[in-house]
């Protein structure tokens, strides 16, 4: 499994490297809807601040949006504090009291943890330096994917777990690791999509979890329990990895918006992949495939594995994530 990754969110580079056209249509559909429903952080901060500074009519209209979404949540965030703050208070006058409870005590550790919590998301949402993590992507976040239609490539925002074609929110409950599609079940699971829905989505490198005993080579200790890790692999030498998606399209499928969703084609791993614990690995395409990836013909699906196994090859370095 891709766990999360980090993405291209520079559009003019997907203009002048890639000559596609950058849905604001789409942007502004998304960025408005995620207002509106609560899930304004399920946009990683990169894709916000691209468009912060307007560019055209409709890139003032994605600025407005992009400014009024991060106040509200600057407001949320305050609000968390305070009231967590007030319950902190409360907490700990009880526990100063000549009759503390286990209630008060479970009070202040929790409004502690939030107010942290309140504090550094704040610090990060007010934030103008960029840092890495501001393009990291998680399962149900969302990302720019280039895909093309009628000849050109576009690029549209689409949430990182693909719901599959008749599927509704609740089958997709039932089934959330559809972030990325395995090779061996393209036919299979993924039939609707492989041969017809192509996309491609730009990483500088991606995470996974794995076990620490795993990463270091070894069997469990008797009484050791297993410990979750997380590695950061970085292509070497660096690059942008241009990683193999499908899509699909939801008509209605986000509180009235149209869906667009997508999954990382997955695979079994190179060498150093493997050592490091890890048992699937993403696929990057080589640029000389991208018109032939992103215009399938699905009467020729071994033309489009051709593409999957004539892979980008970059070592892939790890390390424990910070």
């Amino acid at each position: 499994m891709c766990y999360s990754a980090q993405i291209e969110a520079d559009y003019d580079k997907f203009v002048r490297t890639y000559g596609a056209i950058i849905s604001l249509k789409r942007f502004v559909e998304l960025f408005w809807e995620k207002r509106k429903d609560g899930g304004w952080t399920k946009i990683p901060k990169a894709m916000r601040e691209a468009f912060r500074k307007p560019h055209g009519e409709e890139g003032f209209e994605l600025a407005k949006i992009v400014a009024e979404g991060d106040r509200e949540l600057e407001e949320k965030l305050k609000a968390e504090h305070a009231a967590q703050t007030e319950r902190l208070a409360k907490a700990e006058a009880v526990l100063a009291s000549p009759k503390p409870t286990k209630k008060a005590a479970e009070d202040q550790r929790i409004a502690k943890k939030k107010i942290k919590a309140a504090e550094r998301n704040l610090d990060d949402l007010l934030r103008r330096e960029p840092e890495p993590d501001d393009s990291r992507i998680y399962p149900g976040s969302y990302a720019p994917v280039m895909i093309e239609k009628d000849g050109q490539r576009i690029v549209v925002p689409m949430r990182y777990q693909c719901r599959l074609p008749g599927w509704d929110e609740k089958l997709e409950r039932k089934y959330p690791g559809t972030y990325n599609a395995r090779r061996d079940k393209l036919e299979e699971t993924w039939g609707k999509l492989f041969g017809h829905h192509h996309g491609i989505m730009i990483v500088t490198k991606f995470y996974e979890n794995v076990s620490r005993h795993k990463m270091e080579g070894r069997e469990l200790r008797p009484g050791e329990e297993e410990e979750n890790v997380i590695l950061e692999f970085d292509p070497q030498p660096p690059q942008e990895m241009l990683v193999a998606c499908l899509w699909n399209m939801s008509p209605h499928g986000d509180h009235g918006t149209d869906l667009f969703s997508f999954a990382a084609i997955t695979d079994e791993p190179p060498p150093e992949v493997i050592e490091a614990g890890h048992d699937r690995c993403i696929i990057p395409i080589k640029p000389e495939h991208i018109d032939p990836w992103l215009s399938p013909d699905p009467s020729n699906l071994e033309a489009q594995y051709a593409i999957l196994d004539d892979r980008a090859r970059p070592y892939y370095a790890h390390k424990l994530a910070a």
